[in-house]
């Protein structure tokens, strides 16, 4: 107990070391103090005991008193050199203590955490609540090994995917998928399930899977819309971009209604969102979240001369994506419709100097061929004699074959359209029933 009311008296009256500026050292501790008053007690209790033990001894002539005295004397002296020693202990300790660095004084002091801001509580919290929505995608390939012609399966590739539903259903980009023997979906908790492919649309990069999982570990992500976003308001994007477990990035929406072509087909997706959001690969099929958590679109695609984040990143809108899945999960395939050509590239037209789609090949068993658009084709004499130009559907104008798909996409199957065409120089309307393609599942 005496050690430590020496140590306390001492730190009491010397509060220094957890109060002082760090380019200041702590006040020096009178040492020489607490020895002399060490050695004193010493001195003091040894003329006490010795004056004890010469009383007893001339009153006392008995051998057992002068053996009590004797064992009196070495418990005193024994004792007291046991205070001497603790004190000069104490003393020591304190000493080293108050002449430690304030930076090492301060390791005993206690600092609250960090406080997190209101807007950060929520972006950890929006992560927290989706992760468990967002699977990782494993492409495998069927491979024939050159000396022992064993086929194997090697991973070719690799994204990111969403849980749809408690059915199972996982939605990805198609270009995930594509040319995969077969397909592995990794949950958050890190079991892995075999997929099987439901459907996907090549000309929107849209593919759903199905796998076989307990519907507890499944947590279908909240779906939002796409409709009323507005340039400018925070985005978040989750997937697994060069494989790293479940990453989190955060920007806004940067434009809208931009435009890409699939990765597939070439056709064009319309209305699509851009973000400048870090959007990797393997970001691929992951989702875009606004600030309630809400998916409003896929990721799909980046813009950048490197292949990596340049800050410009786009997604498909979550209206367009809700009506494919509904259809693939339903049918197992997308009925859009199409008029059955085959038109040249974009410049070609440009150098004719006209504007329109100018038709290559029109089948005699598609709705163009049926309903009597011609194609380009040369004559006897190996002229070159070109087919029809179209320049409107239903009264819309057509400049590209970006427009002609755009206005495709607003139709249905069955559905007819007035196409007027440049036919040599004279204009044509042809009246064209649509048709669903026809190896399209």
């Amino acid at each position: 107990m005496a050690p430590y009311s020496f140590i306390s008296t001492i730190f009491l009256s010397n509060p220094a070391p957890f109060s002082c500026s760090p380019n200041r050292l702590p006040p020096p501790v009178n040492t020489s103090f607490y020895l002399s008053k060490s050695f004193s007690l010493y001195n003091k209790n040894r003329t006490k005991s010795s004056f004890i033990f010469n009383s007893s001894l001339s009153n006392s002539n008995s051998t057992s008193t002068y053996s009590k005295l004797l064992f009196s004397e070495k418990s005193f002296l024994s004792s007291s050199l046991e205070s001497f020693f603790i004190s000069c202990t104490s003393v020591v300790l304190s000493f080293s203590l108050l002449l430690t660095n304030v930076d090492s004084a301060s390791a005993f002091v206690v600092t609250p955490p960090r406080k997190l801001q209101t807007d950060e509580l929520a972006t950890v919290r929006l992560f927290q609540e989706n992760t468990p929505s967002v699977v990782y995608i494993t492409n495998l390939a069927a491979r024939q090994d050159v000396f022992t012609l064993d086929v194997l399966e090697v991973p070719q590739g690799s994204g990111s995917g969403f849980v749809w539903d408690k059915d199972g259903h996982i939605v990805t980009n198609y270009h995930v998928i594509r040319g995969a023997s077969d397909l592995k979906v990794t949950l958050a908790d890190q079991s892995t399930y075999d997929a099987q492919v439901v459907g996907f649309d090549q000309d929107k990069d849209v593919a759903v899977l199905r796998i076989e999982a307990p519907k507890d570990k499944l947590r279908p992500i909240p779906i939002g819309v796409s409709a009323d976003l507005l340039v400018g308001q925070k985005v978040y994007a989750i997937g697994n971009p060069f494989g790293l477990d479940h990453t989190l990035t955060t920007g806004v929406i940067s434009g809208l209604r931009r435009e890409i072509s699939s990765a597939a087909t070439g056709r064009p997706i319309q209305d699509v969102i851009q973000t400048d959001a870090a959007i990797n690969p393997g970001n691929s099929g992951g989702p875009l979240l606004d600030s309630s958590g809400s998916l409003i679109g896929i990721n799909t695609a980046i813009y950048s001369p490197s292949g990596a984040s340049s800050g410009v990143g786009f997604s498909i809108p979550v209206d367009t994506v809700n009506g494919i899945v509904d259809q693939l999960v339903k049918y197992g395939r997308i009925t859009r419709p199409i008029l059955g050509i085959k038109f040249a590239p974009d410049q070609s037209v440009e150098q004719l100097g006209v504007s329109g789609v100018l038709v290559l090949d029109a089948p005699a068993n598609g709705p163009a061929g049926k309903a009597g658009l011609l194609p380009t084709k040369r004559d006897a004499y190996g002229r070159l004699i070109l087919g029809d130009i179209i320049t409107s559907v239903n009264g819309k104008k057509i400049t590209n074959g970006s427009d002609l798909y755009r206005i495709l996409d607003q139709c249905k199957v069955g559905d007819k359209v007035t196409v007027e065409v440049l036919r040599g120089d004279h204009m044509e309307k042809i009246p064209v029933t649509l048709e669903p393609k026809p190896d399209e599942s």
